[in-house]
């Protein structure tokens, strides 16, 4: 019987949507709704965790009273929706897109920004045909990946958690991934810094391609391919 393909799935802030501008603006913006004093990028990605109220935590040596909490979660939506007119796809995103559906593999997006923004966001960069499933977040915002990522696999036909490679910029990617029985390879281009994602234990990269390139090994081993099997499917 024909092994389930190697299946990719993507992360969207952060990784293939190039985002972190807008997102440090926002959350600048929110921090100023209660008194806190900007953060750049630098401390951002040090600092940055999920679920995001211990982020804040982080920062203000205290979680954040419930009030505190809803206005600063509003607070940035309201400003990222502003700010990430200005944002696109990742470098070379679009051909890698391409390249792994051409190589006959499958992938879809998974992510914890609202499905109703996410969906018509993905049309309109004209590459939703290149998925099997775009999926967004339904509940509260703040939360981790896990669940999601083990019904998000269910929810595929074909696709084997165990040729399965989550790709994604923060270490709740690697975490929801290990949950699924997925792999993960984490990217430096977004939320976190290379120490804090080394700390996953899973394969950390600088470009979209390297990860692209790592979730081809991941996925041939996983299913015990031999080692010119792995290669020839990186290739591709």
């Amino acid at each position: 019987m024909r092994k389930p393909a190697a299946h990719i799935v993507w992360d969207w802030n952060g990784t293939l949507f190039h985002d972190i501008d807008a997102v440090i603006a926002a959350t600048n913006s929110a921090f100023a709704e209660i008194g806190l004093e900007p953060i750049t990028l630098e401390r951002y990605r040090e600092l940055y965790c999920v679920p995001v109220p211990r982020f804040y935590e982080r920062l203000m040596g205290r979680l954040p009273t419930e009030a505190e909490w809803l206005v600063m979660d509003e607070t940035f939506h309201r400003h990222y929706a502003e700010h990430r007119l200005g944002c696109g796809l990742a470098d070379g995103a679009e051909l890698l897109l391409e390249g792994w559906q051409a190589a006959g593999r499958s992938q879809s997006i998974l992510s914890m920004f609202g499905h109703d923004e996410l969906i018509p966001l993905v049309r309109g960069m004209g590459i939703a045909s290149w998925f099997v499933r775009v999926e967004g977040r339904t509940g509260p915002s703040g939360g981790s990946k896990s669940a999601h990522m083990v019904r998000h696999l269910a929810a595929m036909d074909g696709v084997d958690p165990g040729r399965t490679v989550v790709i994604g910029d923060a270490v709740d990617d690697a975490v929801a991934a290990r949950d699924a029985g997925a792999h993960a390879v984490l990217y430096t281009g977004g939320s976190h810094s290379r120490s804090s994602l080394a700390a996953a234990g899973v394969p950390v990269v600088d470009s979209l391609a390297e990860a692209v390139q790592v979730a081809g090994d991941l996925a041939g081993e996983a299913a015990g391919d031999t080692a010119g099997d792995a290669a020839g499917d990186t290739a591709s």
